[in-house]
C-alpha cells in the first residue's frame, strides 16, 4: 500500500478556537470532518462500521496498523461525505449518525491498535481526524499466550468530545457540571488516537525549580496546538501505544482487547496465559473485576503496569452509555439506598461498595493518589525505592537495596496506588488486614499525597488542592474532621507481587510505567521483561 498522505493544518484548528473541548461546529464555512466506529475494538473476519459526519462532498480514509511500525493497511479515496447534525448532549446520548462506511476486517490484520485517518478537502483547505480502533484476534482461532488489555472506560470518562467527560463539561441545570453519563458513540478527542512525536506527557521531564509556581506543560501544549487538554490523561497514543510497541519489539505474539470486552464477554481472557494492563486505569465496572478475578484464581497471570484503581462504573444502553457518579454518588446516584447499593459508581473503598481494589491488584487507589503532579510530591525521587533487590521481578536490574527504579524515565506517578504499611528492620510489610493477599510482598515503593503543597506563591491557582482529601475523609470517616483529613492525606504506590487462587499477579502501581519503555530504561525493561517471562513460561 501506499503511503498514508494527509494535508497539513494549522497549529490550531478553527473549530475548537472558542471552546476547550472538541465538538461539531454550526458554522457551515468551518471545514470539518469527525468520525467514531459502532464498537471499541472488533475482531479479525468481523466488520468494521464507521460513522462519520463531514461537511466536504467526498473524504478519503486511510487505515495503519500502529505497531513498532506505522504500517499502512488500507486506501480509499473519494467517499461519500455527508452533514449529520449532532445533539446539543452527543457526549452523554451519542452522536446518532448513520453508518458511512463498513468492511470485513481482512485475515491478514495483524492483532492491534489502527489508527483510522479521514482526510476532508474543499478547495485548497484540508482537515483530517485520527480515530483509533482496536483489532483482536479472530474467535475462531487461539488466542495469542499474551492480551494487552486496553483501559478504555477511563478514556471514555476523560473523552470530552461534544463537552462532557467525567470531570468538566456542559450538563447540570446550568450547563457547567461533569456528565453522570458518558456515550460510547462519539469521536475521541484530539489525542487520544495519535500524538505527534514530543507531546509532553502528564509529567514533567524535570521537577520544578524550588520556588516556581507549578506549571502542566502538556495542557499548555494541548491549547496551543489544538489537542484535548486530557490527552496525556487517557488513550491509545499516551498509554497501551508504548506497550504494544516494546512488546512486538521484545519479540511478544500479543493480542488486544478492550476492557469494555470484558464485562459481556469474560471468557474471552481463558484464551490468553496472561493479561497485561497500562497507563491510567482508572474506571471499572463489577463484572470486568470478576472477570479478571476469575481468570486469576483458575490460573491465569495478571501484570499491571498501571496506577489510580478508583472508581466503580456501570453499563447501561446495551454497553453504549458508561456511568459514574463519583463525587455526588451518595446525593445523586439512583441505586443509593436500594438492594443495588452495592453498584453504587463511587469509590472501591466506599462502605457502601466494600471492594477494595487490593483484593484483586492488590493495592488501593485511596491509599495512593498523586505523585510528581504540580507541588504534589512534585519534587520527589521520581522512581520507585527498592527495598527487596533479591525478588525475582527485580533480577539482573543491577538495583540494590535503597537505590531508585526508573528516576531517570520519571515512571513514578501522576497517580499512583498504595496500602498502609510498617516498615521493620528496614523491610515495608502492609499492615494486615482482611483486604490483603496473604502473601503479597512489597518490592518497591514511594510516597504520594491527595493534597497539593500551597507555599503561598503570589498568583498561583492550585490545581489538585486538596479536593480530594475532603472527598476521601467523608467517604471513608464520614465527615471532614482534622481527625478524618490527616487519616486520608498521605499514600504511596507501590510494586508487589502476591498469587491468588492458581494464578499469581504482578502491580506496579503507577501511570507512568510505560514511560520507561518509551524511554529505554534499561531496569524498567529489564523488570517488565522478568515479569512477561515468569508469567508466560
Amino acid at each position: 500500500m501506499a503511503a498514508m498522505q494527509v494535508p497539513r493544518t494549522t497549529r490550531r484548528p478553527r473549530h475548537i478556537v472558542d471552546t476547550w473541548y472538541d465538538a461539531a461546529s454550526d458554522d457551515p464555512s468551518v471545514l470539518q470532518i469527525w468520525a467514531y466506529t459502532s464498537r471499541l475494538s472488533c475482531r479479525v473476519g468481523e466488520d468494521i462500521e464507521l460513522h462519520v459526519s463531514t461537511n466536504a462532498d467526498t473524504f478519503d480514509l486511510d487505515i495503519a496498523r500502529d505497531g513498532r511500525e506505522f504500517v499502512p493497511v488500507h486506501h480509499e479515496r473519494d467517499l461519500a461525505g455527508h452533514w449529520h447534525e449532532t445533539p446539543h448532549d452527543a457526549s452523554a446520548t451519542g452522536c446518532g449518525w448513520p453508518v458511512a462506511w463498513r468492511m470485513t476486517i481482512p485475515a491478514t490484520w495483524r492483532p492491534g491498535g489502527y489508527i483510522m485517518t479521514l482526510t476532508a478537502r474543499r478547495g485548497s483547505e484540508g482537515v483530517t481526524y485520527d480515530h483509533v480502533v482496536l483489532i483482536g484476534g479472530s474467535r475462531h482461532e487461539a488466542g495469542a499466550p499474551l492480551l494487552l488489555l486496553a483501559a478504555t472506560p477511563t478514556w471514555v470518562s476523560y473523552n470530552e468530545w461534544g463537552g462532557s467527560n467525567a470531570y468538566d463539561g456542559i450538563a447540570g441545570a446550568s450547563g457547567d457540571r461533569f456528565s453522570t453519563h458518558l456515550s460510547l458513540q462519539r469521536p475521541w478527542s484530539r489525542g487520544f488516537a495519535r500524538l505527534p512525536s514530543g507531546a509532553p506527557r502528564a509529567l514533567p521531564a524535570m521537577p520544578l525549580p524550588q520556588g516556581t509556581a507549578a506549571r502542566y506543560p502538556y495542557m499548555e501544549w494541548a491549547w496551543s496546538h489544538g489537542f484535548s487538554k486530557k490527552y496525556a490523561s487517557a488513550g491509545w497514543a499516551s498509554y497501551e501505544r508504548h506497550m504494544a510497541r516494546w512488546l512486538e519489539a521484545e519479540g511478544h505474539e500479543v493480542d488486544v482487547a478492550a476492557l469494555h470486552d470484558i464485562h459481556d464477554t469474560p471468557d474471552l481472557l481463558a484464551r490468553h496465559r496472561c493479561v497485561v494492563i497500562v497507563g491510567h486505569d482508572e474506571y471499572w465496572s463489577r463484572p470486568m473485576r470478576d472477570a479478571i478475578d476469575r481468570f486469576v484464581e483458575a490460573g491465569g497471570r495478571v501484570a499491571r503496569f498501571a496506577g489510580n484503581f478508583f472508581w466503580q462504573i456501570r453499563l447501561e444502553n446495551e454497553g453504549q452509555t458508561q456511568v459514574c457518579y463519583k463525587y455526588v454518588a451518595a446525593e445523586e446516584d439512583p441505586v443509593m439506598g436500594t438492594s443495588r447499593e452495592h453498584l453504587a459508581t463511587t469509590s472501591w473503598e466506599s462502605p457502601k461498595v466494600n471492594w477494595p481494589g487490593s483484593r484483586t491488584f492488590g493495592v488501593n487507589g485511596s491509599k495512593g493518589i498523586y505523585a510528581g503532579l504540580g507541588h504534589c510530591a512534585g519534587r520527589g525521587a521520581g522512581g520507585f525505592t527498592v527495598y527487596r533487590p533479591d525478588h525475582w521481578a527485580l533480577a539482573d536490574c543491577c538495583l540494590g537495596y535503597g537505590d531508585i527504579l526508573g528516576a531517570d524515565s520519571r515512571i513514578f506517578g501522576y497517580e499512583v496506588d498504595g496500602l498502609d504499611h510498617v516498615i521493620r528492620d528496614g523491610l515495608p510489610s502492609p499492615v494486615p488486614g482482611e483486604d490483603i493477599p496473604g502473601d503479597l510482598e512489597i518490592l518497591a515503593l514511594g510516597p504520594a499525597t491527595t493534597v497539593e503543597a500551597d507555599f503561598g506563591l503570589w498568583g498561583e491557582d492550585l490545581y489538585i488542592a486538596d479536593h480530594d482529601r475532603r472527598f476521601l475523609a467523608r467517604m471513608i470517616h464520614g465527615e471532614e474532621t482534622p481527625e478524618a483529613l490527616e487519616k486520608v492525606t498521605r499514600g504511596s504506590g507501590m510494586i508487589v507481587t502476591f498469587s491468588k487462587g492458581a494464578g499469581e499477579v504482578f502491580t506496579a502501581a503507577t501511570c507512568e510505567w510505560v514511560n520507561g519503555l518509551r524511554l529505554a530504561d534499561p531496569a524498567v525493561c529489564q523488570v517488565t521483561r522478568n515479569v512477561l517471562n515468569r508469567f508466560l513460561a
